[in-house]
């Protein structure tokens, strides 16, 4: 499955996952506006939700 979320610390929220091989920070934010309508934008494309990360300042996707 593959997932995507939003986080303030990429690579803490990396670590927390077990520092996974294909992390991939896909995009940054200037905005929180912005960064939800990608998230929403990524979960409509079949992307499941990544709740855990604090902050959206940075989009990443990762799968397990």
């Amino acid at each position: 499955m593959r997932y995507a979320g939003l986080t303030d610390e990429p690579a803490r929220r990396n670590r927390e996952h077990g520092n996974l091989r294909d992390f991939r920070v896909m995009q940054q934010f200037t905005c929180e506006t912005a960064a939800r309508q990608w998230k929403r934008r990524m979960t409509a494309q079949g992307y499941g939700e990544d709740i855990g990360g604090k902050g959206w300042k940075y989009g990443y996707t990762f799968s397990i």
